[in-house]
């Protein structure tokens, strides 16, 4: 079973390199399959969540370390910390799946983006790689290569594989 006993899947790759709309499409594929799925984003750099002026954004810059917030319809909490990939997802306890944009060295199964062929060298630099997606023909790949853009079986390999 991948995902250390949970599903949980990295999809990695350099910088528009379509991380976010392989997830995406693997988020409505594996819906349909009646599963819930969380996600975890990884930014390098900083990001704005809250905006200016509301009482959560006031609290934070009174100084407060931890805001949370919920209605009848959602919740968030925001830290003033960083957070590990371990801690992000421990907390997803009512997902059946986690997919991972990012954290290219963290330990979970990965499926890899390549955009050309100077990028096969992340194989190398990467553990746990189990598939490729690519909009280049890759040849001397010992792992199966999803074009970009046809990753509908991409969804059923990886239920495949937590099985």
């Amino acid at each position: 079973m991948i995902g250390l006993q949970r599903r949980i899947v990295q999809v990695v790759g350099y910088k528009n390199s379509g991380k976010t709309t392989l997830i995406c499409h693997l988020i409505g594929q594996l819906a349909e399959k009646g599963l819930r799925v969380g996600t975890v984003k990884h930014d390098s750099h900083d990001f704005q969540w809250d905006t200016a002026g509301t009482d959560t954004w006031k609290h934070t810059a009174a100084g407060a370390h931890t805001v949370a917030i919920t209605s009848t319809k959602k919740t968030a909490v925001f830290k003033q910390k960083p957070a590990s990939l371990d801690e992000l997802v421990s907390g997803m306890d009512d997902v059946d799946v986690i997919l991972v944009e990012g954290f290219k060295q963290e330990k979970y199964p990965k499926v890899l983006l390549i955009r050309n062929v100077d990028d096969t060298q992340l194989l190398q630099q990467l553990t746990n790689v189990i598939a490729v997606v690519s909009p280049v023909p890759l040849t001397n790949i010992r792992l199966p290569v999803w074009p970009a853009g046809q990753t509908d079986g991409l969804a059923e390999f990886l239920l495949d594989q937590w099985e």
